[in-house]
């Protein structure tokens, strides 16, 4: 009886603590997102929701382009920024305040990326290279102890993490072309997962671990969105538009994917199923060009996980990047 008791008590206390979580990150982190939008020679970051409403402009600065990075929590975004004709690593609040640069050297860094669990970001630099050279760097949220994670002596760029946080999904020119590749957090153990004979770039890891999207050349300046399994199997054409459609970026649920493209004469922002179905134009503007999407969504949140454990016994809780089912 007592262990009825205690299972019974464990369900409950579990269905409570994940209804709490789950209204907390409802209350606290809408579904977002962030992208570029260059009008008048500026390009800043704008917000919308997931339906393309409510926009809010983050920035106003004279350059802030490349893929933006959300923090895990929702509460900031990293970016590049154009410094003195070097690019360098920014955080800003999601209401704009407290803009902080992270990265300043005579080199430039760019394409920033952070971890699942909020403690680094991983970026791209020519730092310490030779010209025309760059390779996948990480470095703490505060801009510290940077360290070199690639050193291909080709260009390796467009740095994404996998949702565990263990390996990190890239591009690199290694050969005649580009490819997407993974290795582990570390820099060890690299993988060409495409090794194809097109160009494949800006890969997207699914928040669900299983799937990379990224962006293909076709033909001519044609590029599309493709989806492969996250170890290179089941390729899969998702766009197959005569224009060029880039950068894709998930929802937290992985059944969207949000892109760019110019399939209406205009760069604007787009989502789509996670198959392909279903594309919307988000932003549909004529007088701005927008670009590099970035997808938050309440699904992903650092949020406490419990472990309740029978009577007797002690109960632990630790922090994670927690997926909360909806």
């Amino acid at each position: 009886m007592q262990w009825k008791w205690n299972s019974a008590y464990f369900i409950l206390v579990s269905v409570v603590l994940l209804g709490l979580i789950t209204l907390v990150i409802g209350v606290d982190a809408q579904a977002q997102i962030a992208f570029t939008s260059e009008t008048n020679d500026n390009v800043d970051i704008y917000v919308i929701d997931a339906e393309g409403q409510k926009p809010r402009q983050l920035t106003n600065n004279l350059w802030a382009d490349d893929p933006l990075s959300w923090s895990p929590d929702g509460k900031r975004i990293a970016f590049a920024s154009l410094n003195n004709r070097n690019w360098d690593i920014y955080i800003v609040d999601v209401d704009g305040g407290n803009p902080k640069r992270l990265t300043k050297n005579i080199h430039s860094d760019w394409e920033p990326s952070w971890s699942p669990d909020g403690e680094r970001i991983a970026f791209t630099s020519d730092r310490a290279e030779d010209w025309g050279k760059a390779n996948i760097y990480v470095m703490d949220t505060n801009g510290e102890n940077p360290k070199k994670l690639t050193n291909s002596h080709h260009v390796d760029r467009y740095p994404a993490w996998s949702p565990d946080g263990k390996r990190i999904a890239f591009a690199s020119h290694r050969g005649a072309r580009w490819d997407i590749y993974v290795m582990d957090a570390d820099g060890e153990n690299h993988q060409n997962l495409t090794g194809s004979h097109r160009n494949n770039w800006a890969p997207s890891w699914s928040p669900d671990g299983k799937r990379i999207a990224f962006t293909a050349a076709v033909q001519g300046e044609e590029t599309d969105i493709y989806v492969m399994d996250a170890d290179g199997g089941n390729l899969q054409n998702l766009t197959n538009n005569p224009a060029i459609d880039s950068y894709p970026s998930w929802s937290a649920d992985s059944k969207r994917i949000a892109f760019m493209s110019d399939r209406n004469g205009n760069w604007d922002i787009y989502v789509m199923d996670s198959d392909g179905g279903n594309p919307q134009n988000l932003t549909n503007t004529l007088l701005a060009h927008e670009s590099h999407p970035a997808w938050f969504g309440p699904a992903f949140a650092v949020a406490s996980t419990f472990s309740v454990a029978p009577s007797g016994k002690q109960s632990t809780m630790w922090g994670r990047l927690k997926q909360v089912a909806r």
